[in-house]
């Protein structure tokens, strides 16, 4: 079974191949992603690695997790699976806050 990783502090210059060859030298990786901003193209700083054995991949969280790459000092650990989000255009809902006043509210002295 595969095993994701979460890769933090990464250099926001970093690319897919980049990340894919810096976490092959642990063992055989199946796909790397950098995470980038949909607007500028750039990486955010994060990504994540799979692994095609588990083995491999805690091996990876043994020997990479604060080591260097392209002068910063990455975080390596399993990913979490993606929470649930709510749909809808999030926000604040003033309806739903309690807060019946209009705009302003209280006197001006």
């Amino acid at each position: 079974m595969a095993k994701r990783l979460f890769v933090g502090g990464l250099p926001y210059t970093v690319t897919d191949q980049e990340l894919k060859d810096f976490f092959s030298s642990v063992g055989e990786v199946s796909s790397a992603t950098v995470i980038v901003d949909k607007y500028s193209g750039q990486g955010k700083g994060f990504g994540f690695v799979e692994y095609t054995d588990d083995a491999n991949a805690d091996k990876a969280i043994q020997t990479l997790n604060g080591t260097e790459m392209g002068g910063r000092k990455i975080v390596v650990n399993e990913a979490r699976p993606r929470e649930e989000r709510p749909s809808g255009g999030g926000g604040y809902d003033r309806r739903s806050s309690g807060f019946s006043g209009g705009r302003g509210g209280g006197k001006r002295w």
